[in-house]
């Protein structure tokens, strides 16, 4: 893991910005553990303050401090990538694993199933689900609902993985020894598969975040809970543009493609690493 840590550090300038943004990020959202404010309420400081040495970021027409609300906005938007990206894994290694390895019925069954949800469009769809369920929808419910739909584009990229195990000599040793078919999926060619589980789980993370994003401006989620998307809805509805405001919008603006173009940095980096040809390349050796 360290060594890992310190070979990307030293031969992949896009690993060292991509440590930097995100290590950046990363301490934006851990200073909600101090934050003298609390982000649900309102007029704390003097309204529409443009950024200073006192307020960073600037300050809203709701009387709040930019900064500590943005930092409230990160670690939620995380904490909801994270968790989409977590239920969508799971869905995706079950559906991948069993159908790549069982093959027959069952994979024409998932494999239906997996084409139905790839065809599905998703943007309307959540935006629907999102009106129904207006007024109660929170973070855990969102994260949850888009996970349902963030797997089937993965589930395919494993099955692929695993279709290729499948005729490798181990997997024969394993099955005409009596091994059972889910020890053989489980200990044998989910390792195999987790690379391609990580550098998904990235990829999805920042869908997640960009399709919250899109729900809070038109208002669907719950817009009381500081996220980055929240922070332009109320920017829209106080029209921060109209009257100058323009730090209200600058900063979730700022804060999305440092962690988009950080996360994407980390994603690239580490895919070129993962593989055993471009590692090779990218050290020198």
């Amino acid at each position: 893991m360290f060594t890992t840590l310190r070979d990307l550090l030293k031969y992949d300038g896009r690993f060292r910005i991509a440590f930097i943004f995100l290590l950046a990020v990363l301490c934006l959202a851990l200073l909600t553990l101090v934050s003298p404010y609390d982000p649900s309420r309102t007029y704390l400081v003097p309204p529409d303050m443009p950024p200073s040495l006192e307020y960073p970021f600037g300050t809203n027409s709701r009387g709040q401090d930019i900064f500590w609300w943005m930092a409230f906005a990160v670690r939620n938007s995380l904490l909801l990538g994270l968790l989409t990206a977590a239920v969508s894994r799971v869905i995706a290694v079950l559906v991948g694993l069993t159908a790549g390895y069982r093959g027959g019925m069952a994979d024409r069954l998932l494999m239906s199933i997996n084409d139905s949800f790839v065809v599905m469009p998703v943007l309307p769809i959540l935006i629907l689900l999102s009106f129904l369920m207006r007024g109660q929808l929170n973070l855990v419910m969102l994260g949850v609902l888009m996970g349902v739909f963030g797997w089937p584009w993965d589930a395919r990229l494993i099955r692929a993985q695993v279709l290729s195990l499948k005729e490798r000599p181990f997997t024969q040793t394993a099955v005409y020894s009596g091994t059972n078919a889910f020890w053989i999926t489980i200990h044998e060619h989910l390792p195999f598969v987790l690379p391609v589980v990580f550098a998904t789980t990235i990829n999805n993370l920042i869908w997640a975040i960009g399709m919250e994003v899109t729900l809070s401006v038109l208002g669907l989620s719950d817009v009381t809970l500081p996220t980055i998307g929240t922070t332009i809805f109320w920017a829209n509805q106080h029209q921060a543009l109209v009257f100058g405001a323009w730090w209200w919008l600058a900063a979730p603006v700022l804060v999305a493609i440092i962690l988009f173009l950080g996360l994407y940095l980390f994603f690239s980096s580490v895919n070129e690493y993962i593989d055993p040809r471009t590692r090779l390349r990218l050290i020198g050796g």
